[in-house]
């Protein structure tokens, strides 16, 4: 089939482009003596978590424990939970799922590792803990100087072992240029040197030093601390990692195939992919570097000016040459927010349909408590 051919809208997978990525990255790592642990929230799907794997990934970032167990079920064992958890079901679930395989656990409060350190315990087994630290996103983790007080108190838990530190540098998404990116890794780079140092000095040994964003992968690789990189949007890029400078126009291997509906004399056009194709997203931590809702391919002065859940407004801003019945592919702000609006996506090569690749690991297909 070609793709033409195809109805709209739909979610296109460039798997060359998607390919190079993934090898680009891996090579990225591995010249810089770095493990590579890709997030898995951006593609949701174990197909493509399986090729990041035979690149050479390490192991897995998630964001879900739902995320966890499809890998671990797909033979995909070396795990990093993100995020702390809390209650008795969700860590009965972490607990099982170490029980498979290799699990480290974040954390950054007592209460928390305290819950993990029962609870493992109770099932005869070690939790391996990384501590996150705050590197000035200011959602998770403890600030670089009490992070060995807390690191000191984690390791006396008796079902418990703490590996190392963790940090995301998530306020690089705030920036409005890539001008922006050194100064974050360099605030970055310097709490983790800083969590490290008095760790370590308290008689405290860290195997890891775990951190990574797409825009600042580049310059973790050359660190001399930092010894596991987790990026995540770099298999698909985006228009926000175009904003950054990250990415360019041919690196986005994920776009959104629309046909258009209808030519106002107002100019502008009426596209059948809305909300639920795009997302709203103009980056999670606001960024005015981002006009419109996605970019689109081949036509550098059309603006997506507004969706509704199913249908976008385009601007034409004087580009006449779009006409009713025309398919556009529009590349969304943010990759990872689109990928989850569907249930498989069109993997393509050239004007090829090659497959279809389930986006397995949502999670939100499954009934509550299975």
């Amino acid at each position: 089939m070609k793709v033409s051919q195809l109805r709209t809208p739909a979610f296109l997978l460039d798997l060359d482009q998607l390919d190079k990525n993934i090898q680009e990255v891996g090579a990225l790592a591995k010249a810089g003596g770095k493990q590579l642990w890709p997030m898995v929230k951006t593609h949701k799907s174990t197909y493509l978590a399986q090729k990041q794997a035979q690149a050479g990934a390490s192991g897995f970032l998630v964001g879900t424990v739902d995320e966890a167990e499809s890998l671990v079920a797909a033979g995909l064992c070396n795990i990093m939970l993100a995020y702390p958890y809390f209650g008795e079901e969700n860590i009965a679930r972490i607990a099982a799922l170490a029980a498979k395989g290799n699990l480290y656990c974040s954390v950054d409060s007592l209460e928390c590792a305290q819950q993990y350190d029962r609870i493992f315990g109770e099932e005869g087994l070690t939790c391996q803990f990384l501590l996150i630290v705050d590197c000035g996103l200011h959602r998770l983790g403890v600030p670089p100087e009490g992070a060995a007080d807390l690191a000191a108190k984690i390791a006396r838990l008796p079902n418990s072992r703490l590996c190392g530190i963790g940090t995301h540098p998530g306020h690089v998404y705030a920036c409005a240029s890539g001008e922006g990116i050194r100064p974050v890794y360099e605030e970055e780079e310097a709490a983790l040197r800083t969590a490290y140092d008095g760790i370590t000095s308290a008689g405290i040994p860290l195997e890891i030093v775990a951190t990574g964003s797409t825009p600042t992968m580049a310059l973790e690789s050359r660190s001399s601390l930092v010894t596991a990189m987790r990026p995540g949007n770099y298999v698909f890029y985006d228009a926000i990692q175009m904003a950054l400078g990250v990415a360019t126009e041919e690196m986005c291997a994920l776009t959104v195939l629309c046909t258009v509906i209808a030519k106002r004399e107002d100019g502008h056009i009426i596209v059948d992919c809305g909300s639920k194709c795009l997302g709203l997203d103009k980056g999670a931590h606001g960024n005015v570097s981002i006009v419109g809702y996605g970019k689109v391919i081949g036509h550098p002065s059309l603006v997506v000016e507004s969706l509704s859940e199913e249908v976008g407004k385009i601007s034409l801003n004087g580009d006449q040459s779009v006409a009713i019945g025309d398919r556009l592919r529009i590349i969304p702000n943010h990759s990872c927010s689109s990928a989850n609006m569907t249930g498989y996506l069109t993997g393509v090569r050239g004007d090829e349909v090659v497959e279809l690749i389930p986006v397995d690991i949502r999670g939100n297909s499954r009934k509550p408590g299975c």
